[in-house]
């Protein structure tokens, strides 16, 4: 299975979920921390930067091929949660 050929929504999420822990290096951590409707950038939820933000960024586009435009009014809408990232990379991977 390549890296954007998932069977399911759930197994792309379950990715999602280690590699925010790996590239953010949230040691104390595990993937089932993450809750797929988990803000990934306010207080609420992991609290995660701009620089966070840019790491993930370039892993995406590494990982799966898709690039999130800063520029693009739906970026934050991307960014939201685990499960918004999910929907984007399905939505605009090349499988």
């Amino acid at each position: 299975m390549s890296n954007t050929e998932f069977r399911t929504k759930e197994e792309l999420i379950a990715e999602l979920q280690k590699l925010i822990i790996e590239v953010n290096d949230l040691e104390n951590m595990v993937p089932g921390d993450i809750a797929p409707d988990m803000p990934l950038f306010s207080e609420e939820g992991l609290g995660l930067d701009s620089i966070d933000a840019m790491e993930i960024s370039t892993i995406l586009r590494r990982r799966y091929h898709v690039t999130l435009d800063k520029e693009t009014e739906d970026v934050d809408k991307h960014f939201a949660t685990v499960a918004s990232l999910a929907a984007f990379i399905q939505a605009n991977s090349n499988n």
